[in-house]
């Protein structure tokens, strides 16, 4: 799927969408506190919360405490820098296939702030973070697509991503 039309379609649907309506928030379409994982957890523990929370991402915070986010580890990540390597799934440390410097937002941002940074950045997740990099939630592209007012605007821009990805663009 090629990220910057799938990002246009979305950023039509959210137009079209808040028509007559004011700017919708992060806070309001984020899928809030996500699981996470610790920079020294292994990668197993990561996979393992995918497949049990039905996700596609982790956020790699830095403690229990301050769930100040570090990074990222995706099921990209762990297929690529992993699997692919032929790495050992439960001595290999997050640490060591995550993802830092993660472009994120801010609850309050407005969502096509947070749509655009994802256009700009090539990414299909945002983690959102407080005013002290506390991770609050995470915007998936399925987010915006299911979580929109409008069913059949939604419905039209998920058919144009199936179509995306069936042509292999």
């Amino acid at each position: 799927m090629h990220y910057a039309t799938f990002a246009s379609q979305l950023e039509l649907a959210y137009l079209a969408n808040k028509e007559g309506e004011r700017d919708m928030k992060c806070k309001e379409i984020m899928t809030k506190d996500p699981v996470c994982c610790l920079p020294d957890d292994e990668v197993q523990k990561a996979a393992k919360l995918m497949k049990d929370e039905d996700v596609g991402v982790i956020p790699i915070i830095e403690d229990e405490d301050t769930k100040s986010l570090l990074g990222i580890v995706t099921d990209r990540d762990l297929a690529l820098r992993v699997v692919a390597e032929g790495r050992d799934v439960g001595s290999t440390r997050i640490k060591d296939v995550m993802t830092t410097g993660a472009v994120s937002c801010r609850p309050d941002d407005d969502l096509q702030k947070a749509l655009d940074a994802m256009e700009e950045n090539q990414v299909r997740r945002i983690p959102v973070v407080d005013k002290n990099q506390k991770i609050v939630g995470i915007i998936a592209q399925a987010d915006v697509a299911t979580r929109l007012s409008e069913p059949q605007k939604t419905a039209a821009v998920v058919e144009e991503i199936s179509k995306s990805q069936a042509a292999g663009k």
